[in-house]
């Protein structure tokens, strides 16, 4: 879910030009005073307006602005990205690559990107946000993915007896929804040395940012002292206290959640093999409670979609268009 500007998984004959070209850009961020972490979304957003995506956004009920990329064609696909980071950061490979099947729709959640929202900072205001940009587009038979946070806020739509049918199939990544403890949480904390969890999802410097890419990501990451800034500066400083309220408030969506009656929408799940923020026991567990496919992804932490791209596009492909998986 945080697809930011780190080395992580580049075939061996890659590396080298890889680095020739992040010396050049470091060299030229030192003398122009220019952001490496402004050129990568540069990079990454012009990437995907080559392939037809195009960057729009709705005006909220509540106020405010959900902001959305749009591209492709064909059956919709919505992806939801999750906790940190925005819709491209989390999704851009699987956004170009299903793209060729699929209308993609992939929204900024409410205080991520480009979006933000005058409505109370809770799982509730993140999911009536995705509902009002469906009503919007006037979408219908849709198939939908989330990760983490996006995935709860998936199961939050797929709950809802006036969206449920609007679903054809779900795609849950590295998200247990509601079925986590109030113990769950004290063990993240414990495994973070944090006081709350907040602390470790919302970093307040480079150093916190360092220890939060460790526990999403399992191959390890270089990330110089002036690029964990930047990450800082541009994903994390803004809407502290609305992504401290989300966090703060899990507990409390969660109790909601679980009073719903379980859906019944066809859903596969997907999960890192070593995540250590939702260990894998908890796809585990959800499987047999909603009678879901698992696929468990070797060698993979939480940040599934950052680190198995194409298993992933693979798999969502698989899913739609198979009866069975």
């Amino acid at each position: 879910m945080y697809g930011f500007f780190i080395l992580r998984n580049w075939p061996n004959d890659m590396i080298s030009n890889k680095l020739k070209l992040i010396i050049v850009c470091i060299c030229f961020s030192f003398l122009s005073g220019c952001s490496l972490v402004r050129w990568k979304i540069d990079n990454d957003e012009s990437s995907l307006k080559s392939v037809g995506f195009t960057q729009l956004d709705i005006s909220l009920a509540e106020g405010g602005t959900l902001s959305y990329w749009r591209g492709g064609q064909g059956q919709p696909l919505l992806l939801i990205h999750g906790f940190g980071g925005s819709a491209v950061t989390t999704w851009k490979d699987e956004m170009l690559a299903l793209s060729a099947d699929y209308d993609v729709i992939a929204p900024d959640l409410a205080w991520f990107g480009d979006s933000f929202s005058a409505g109370e900072a809770n799982l509730t205001t993140e999911t009536n946000a995705i509902i009002q940009l469906i009503d919007a587009l006037e979408l219908n038979n849709i198939n939908i993915a989330g990760i983490s946070y996006g995935g709860f806020v998936t199961f939050n739509i797929l709950n809802n007896a006036n969206q449920h049918n609007r679903i054809n199939k779900a795609i849950i990544i590295a998200s247990p929804g509601p079925y986590f403890s109030d113990d769950d949480l004290t063990a993240l904390t414990e495994r973070f040395a944090v006081d709350n969890p907040e602390d470790f999802f919302i970093p307040k410097n480079s150093d916190e940012l360092r220890r939060l890419f460790e526990g999403i990501f399992v191959a390890p990451k270089m990330m110089p002292d002036f690029i964990a800034d930047q990450i800082y500066q541009t994903y994390f400083a803004a809407w502290h206290k609305q992504k401290v309220a989300m966090i703060q408030s899990l507990s409390a969506d969660r109790d909601t959640l679980l009073t719903a009656p379980i859906a019944t929408t066809p859903t596969l799940l997907i999960w890192g093999e070593q995540d250590r923020i939702f260990p894998v026991e908890h796809g585990i567990y959800l499987s047999k409670k909603i009678q879901a496919p698992l696929v468990v992804i070797p060698n993979t932490g939480h940040g599934v979609t950052n680190e198995q791209p194409e298993m992933v596009v693979r798999l969502i492909k698989t899913f739609i268009e198979s009866e069975k998986l």
